[in-house]
């Protein structure tokens, strides 16, 4: 295996820590705070001593390459960008507080998703649709490395479909800006030009987000191994079951404990070192 270690700046003492507890024979620098230790054995030691030194780890399989990879399903709010954004468009409602605590509990999974996304929803009633352009333009912002990621998988031939749990004011902008193939997301209710309160047709959930791209790869006709998952919510499990590839970013704790690799310190670039 190939273990991959990121983070803002790992040291020589690491990089020789790390080589020595997994009994790797060959350090190459991948790029900036990125490293690749070949000839590695995992051992719970590595976990432990990354999370002393805030450095995120990965054990890779030495034949896997990008160009293995056919499909990528990525979470929006707090994955793909930095925000979360309902609890932006909250704050010009004067609900920032109460909506972003349901929020925190939805994310950690000790909400249903659905029920806590009617009740924020909900507390948005009768907000002034041009709130949500003001969000776009003036708070939303790409989470670090996002288009250096887009970028490489787009080179790769990669189809991007962009998953939420939220709003497709926003996932239909970012997919034309950044040129992505699919989006799937929630529709608000606009009546005379406020919200209502409410969310149209079926809501994006869990299963929703798996179902999307469950359906997906069974059209384009690619194997569940061709296939990477972003997220950082507990509503983004099911989905990221879904997938070959399982990748935690700035994720909670139950996400994290579940995927098959988590970036806490790397940007979203570092999703590339994974398959370098």
């Amino acid at each position: 295996m190939n273990l991959i270690i990121q983070g803002a700046a790992p040291s020589e003492r690491d990089l020789q820590q790390l080589a020595h507890l997994s009994g790797a024979r060959l350090t190459e620098r991948l790029g900036a705070g990125a490293w690749r230790l070949s000839g590695a054995a995992p051992r719970a030691e590595i976990a432990e001593y990354c999370e002393r030194s805030r450095l995120d780890f990965g054990f890779v399989p030495e034949q896997r390459k990008l160009a293995d990879m056919r499909l990528l399903a990525i979470d929006m709010d707090s994955t793909l960008i930095a925000i979360e954004c309902i609890d932006e468009v909250a704050d010009l409602a004067g609900v920032k507080t109460e909506v972003s605590a349901i929020t925190a509990a939805a994310m950690a999974g000790e909400l249903d998703y659905a029920q806590s996304l009617r009740l924020r929803v909900g507390l948005l009633r009768g907000l002034e649709q041009a709130a949500l352009a003001r969000v776009y333009a003036e708070r939303l912002q790409l989470s670090p490395g996002a288009e250096a990621m887009l970028a490489a998988m787009q080179g790769a031939g990669i189809k991007i479909l962009l998953v939420s749990g939220g709003f497709s004011f926003f996932t239909e902008r970012l997919q034309t800006r950044l040129g992505l193939d699919y989006s799937s997301s929630n529709t608000l209710e606009i009546e005379a030009g406020r919200l209502t309160g409410r969310v149209l047709g079926d809501i994006v959930d869990a299963a929703g987000k798996a179902a999307k791209l469950r359906a997906l790869r069974e059209e384009l006709g690619i194997a569940k191994a061709a296939v990477i998952a972003i997220g950082d919510g507990a509503n983004d499990l099911a989905m990221m079951a879904e997938a070959g590839v399982s990748i935690a970013y700035r994720a909670k704790p139950v996400v994290r404990n579940k995927a098959d690799y988590a970036l806490d310190h790397a940007g979203l670039d570092g999703v590339l070192n994974l398959f370098a």
